[in-house]
């Protein structure tokens, strides 16, 4: 038993310094490269851009139809 002290000795010391300290830096990493939008993400974020763009340029040309064909439709609101 006496032989086998040492090992279980670094055996702990191991587990309790070494594999912790392993695994904060393992999942600090990889949350670092995941922390931005993926390719898909930015794609998708795009298009959206894109749509609402559209959509406020249709919506500011029904307001100024509705401005000369009805003056007061924002009063009634």
């Amino acid at each position: 038993m006496h032989d086998s002290q040492p090992w279980f000795v670094l055996g702990i010391v191991f587990m309790t310094v070494v594999v912790p300290l392993f695994m904060v830096m393992h999942y600090s990493t990889k949350w670092k490269a995941t922390k931005g939008l993926s390719d898909d993400e930015h794609q998708m974020l795009e298009n959206l851009w894109k749509e609402s763009q559209g959509m406020e340029s249709r919506v500011n040309a029904l307001e100024t139809i509705l401005d000369n064909e009805v003056p007061d439709w924002r009063k009634k609101l």
